[in-house]
């Protein structure tokens, strides 16, 4: 603002050139002023140039000109000044106003990307409690322990220091105590939202080798129960109860009772037929009938202080003994497949035990849940695992069960499906539900929106969505807008070459949007349409469908291409093979063995397993035997896959496992004598030898003692440097090869044993074992004595 006025007053100073005085005029002032003000010098110094000209200023002609050429330049550079003061200005508050709207965005409420985790420390040591977390803007930290907030300066000084740096959050705990174990937590805060994360810190006490126990943690690891037993393999037979049982060293605590059974991965809970319990350091599950579907693998997990335990073992469910000799074993693994109001799709896996002779089909049945009225489903045998079942009633459940057969009889009946109910599949599409208020609801249903319609419109989308050697199953789309009336189906078929369309199922007009037609002409083609009809009339046909050949069967799959065996245990051989070729995926598979030198297979696994790898149990120690897998699908059991080499069953051959109980039984000044206990796992042959490495403690790296392995567990190290310490490692070897290597030993000290000799024995008790006297002998200073 000044630097107008002073424009101003140039202006003014410039009408005033006529007045005539000694002094100097407003105009000189004023050219003074702009004069410091263009030249960036003192005003003073400018009044003192024009005091020493002598002469006033009057301005006129070319000086005017000048004056305002140079108030022109001033005028524009105090223009741009402020307009860069404005500009900036305004770029500072848009940057303030985006950084806000940036926090603004950017916030959230606090999460732990890495959160506590539990220590345990021995007395006296330090600990520290990290973890990370996100939140924007950076949370309030609160720790606590046990409940109560950490305040380091109420704590003596240095015991705790907290830090957060970009993030991370620690907490370190110096000079530990017993004191210190405790549950350690840690509280996060920000306007968004809290967060919190917990762990457990367990400061171990030591109370010395001659007590018996290494630590305090050691007391309350004792009591945590095991494992006592391996679960073993367990055979059963169908429509007979079985239990199995896992058998523990100690009782279990408190939160290792929530112990889970699962069978092939699937969590198994108490039912009817099933009963899962514990007691007295026993957990069991009992079926009190086993069918084909409960074999597989059973997993008992228990709950530990690191996570869990678990043990798997396979339970074998055999045929039931057929009651005609040669029929076959019994379907399994029943499933309802497309479930619509008056029809659905059956489907199950075919039996293991054909009984000597190829299975020629399957029956089916039906009966209303909770009656034992068995119907039958179809008049001949189906020779695919698959079957169409129509004519059900809309809303009533249904059971089905299946059986095999083949020239020698008929198989006993499967385990019933599970009930299902039949329904309108549609009916879930055709209502609208819109949430409001807090939990209501409207429905809204496609009935009401669509009107009053007589004629119906055709079907749609008429199409066969299984074609196999019994059947051809038809699918069909229902006419848009259907209309409030129900509606019935009627299908026609023609044999492509002709122009007669022949109706179906007049007799029996279809509720659903399915059809299955049986006895087509094998070989031949067909196209089919649909009639859509109520109680008005019925519609012109659908459009047709593409032309379908009936008759096409179903092939089974390859076998598996290579079979191999491999020794395990003295009753069980390990079997591998190949999965299919070109992407096949079959149902499972079913394995079989013989002894050699006879023809008999005998089955191993009822219910087929999905995996590539399979531990068969149960055999004769010494005996030889071949095996073969067979691939499973829907239209049944592959050939055989080549015999694998025979192969007797004795135990595998492994590296033995590490050796273990270092102890020193003897040192000099420049050698110790070593001892061990051997290997809890020898490998299946026996130990050859053992190899040594010693670590002097003042060092970084591990040094063979031995080059040839060791026949004995006792051993002398020698050039050793006395006064220094020693720890000690050990490796087992067998015919397969050299075994783990052991643990460190305990720390030894490379010194000089002066204990004194020891005094003649005395007080000798001679012991009593069925009249007879035992001899005690006591070596003293090279003489031996007999008492």
């Amino acid at each position: 603002m000044k630097l107008w006025n002073l424009v101003w007053i140039l202006l003014c100073a410039s009408a005033s050139g006529s007045e005539e005085e000694e002094t100097f005029s407003l105009s000189d002032l004023s050219i003074a002023s702009a004069l410091a003000l263009t030249s960036e010098i003192p005003q003073e110094a400018a009044i003192l140039e024009l005091e020493q000209r002598g002469q006033k200023r009057i301005l006129f002609g070319n000086d005017m000109e000048k004056l305002e050429e140079e108030v022109i330049r001033i005028c524009r550079l105090l223009r741009v000044r402020a307009d860069r003061r404005a500009l900036r200005r305004k770029a500072v508050e848009k940057a303030r106003a985006e950084k806000e709207y940036i926090e603004l965005r950017s916030g959230r409420p606090p999460m732990f990307w890495i959160p506590l985790r539990v220590h345990a420390v021995w007395e006296k040591m330090e600990v520290k409690l990290a973890c990370t977390v996100l939140a924007s803007p950076p949370p309030q930290v609160t720790w606590y322990k046990n409940g109560v907030r950490i305040d380091p300066r109420l704590a003596p000084a240095g015991k705790y220091k907290i830090k957060n740096k970009f993030g991370m959050l620690t907490l370190h705990i110096s000079r530990c105590s017993m004191e210190d174990s405790a549950e350690y937590s840690v509280e996060v805060k920000n306007q968004y939202g809290e967060a919190y994360s917990f762990a457990t810190v367990l400061v171990r006490k030591y109370y010395g080798m001659e007590s018996g126990f290494d630590s305090e943690i050691y007391r309350s690891e004792s009591i945590i129960a095991d494992f006592a037993f391996p679960l073993k393999p367990l055979f059963s037979r169908e429509k007979e109860p079985f239990t199995l049982s896992c058998y523990f060293s100690s009782d279990l605590l408190e939160h290792q009772r929530d112990i889970t059974w699962f069978r092939d991965g699937e969590l198994l809970q108490n039912s009817e037929c099933r009963e899962l319990k514990y007691q007295d350091r026993e957990a069991s599950l009992t079926v009190s009938c086993a069918y084909k579907e409960d074999e597989g693998f059973y997993t008992i997990r228990v709950p530990s202080l690191d996570g869990y335990k678990e043990q798997t073992t396979y339970v074998f469910v055999k045929d039931a003994a057929a009651e005609t000799a040669g029929a076959p074993g019994s379907p399994l693994n029943l499933k309802c497949h497309d479930v619509n109001k008056d029809c659905l799709i059956l489907s199950w896996v075919a039996p293991s035990d054909n009984g000597g002779s190829p299975i020629l089909g399957y029956y089916i049945e039906r009966c209303v849940a909770g009656s034992e009225d068995w119907v039958p489903c179809n008049d001949k045998p189906v020779k695919t695992c698959r079957y169409p079942v129509l004519g059900l009633a809309e809303g009533q459940t249904y059971q089905f069960r299946v059986k095999a057969v083949n020239k020698e009889g008929i198989s006993h009946p499967s385990k019933a499906s599970d009930p299902v109910t039949t329904y309108d599949p549609s009916n879930d599409k055709r209502v609208t539900v819109i949430p409001y208020d807090e939990g209501r609801t409207i429905e809204i249903f496609q009935d009401d929106l669509e009107g009053h319609i007589k004629i119906p419109l055709p079907p749609t989308n008429v199409h066969a969505s299984e074609v196999r050697e019994d059947y051809v199953a038809l699918a069909w789309d229902e006419p848009d807008p259907r209309g409030r009336e129900p509606l019935n189906y009627y299908v026609e078929k023609l044999i492509v070459g002709s122009n007669s369309w022949q109706m179906v199922n007049l007799d029996m007009p279809v509720n659903s949007p399915r059809f299955a037609l049986f006895d087509l002409v094998k070989g031949k083609s067909y196209c089919f349409r649909v009639r859509s009809a109520n109680k008005y009339g019925i519609s012109e046909p659908s459009l047709p469908s593409e032309p379908v050949t009936a008759g096409a069967k179903l092939a089974t799959l390859p076998p598996p291409s290579q079979v191999l065996a491999f020794r395990d245990t003295k009753t069980s051989v390990v079997l591998q093979w190949d999965k299919l070729e070109n992407g096949l995926e079959p149902l499972g598979y079913y394995i079989y063995c013989r002894e050699t030198g006879t023809e008999e297979w005998q089955t191993v696994n009822n219910k087929p397993v999905t995996c590539n790898e399979f531990t068969v149990p149960g055999l004769q120690p010494g005996k030889e035997y071949v095996f073969c897998v067979k691939s499973v699908n829907e239209a049944g059991l592959s050939e055989s896959s080549p015999e694998t080499n025979p192969i007797v069953v004795r135990p595998a051959i492994a590296c033995p496992s590490a050796p273990h109980g270092f102890v020193l039984l003897n040192c000099g000044k420049a050698d110790m004598t070593i001892g061990w206990k051997p290997p809890k796992r020898k490998g299946g042959t026996k130990i050859l030898g053992y190899f040594l490495d010693q670590h002097d403690t003042s060092e970084l790296d591990w040094h063979e003692v031995n080059i040839q392995p060791i026949p004995q567990r006792v051993y002398t190290v020698s050039n050793l440097e006395e006064g220094h310490v020693y720890e000690f490692r050990g490796r087992a070897m067998n015919m397969a090869g050299v075994g783990e290597v052991s643990e460190p030993s305990d720390l030894f000290k490379c010194e000089e044993w002066t204990m004194p000799e020891p005094g003649i024995s005395h007080r000798l008790i001679p012991e009593a074992t069925l009249g007879s006297t035992v001899v005690h002998r006591s070596r003293v200073r090279g003489m031996e004595t007999n008492k």
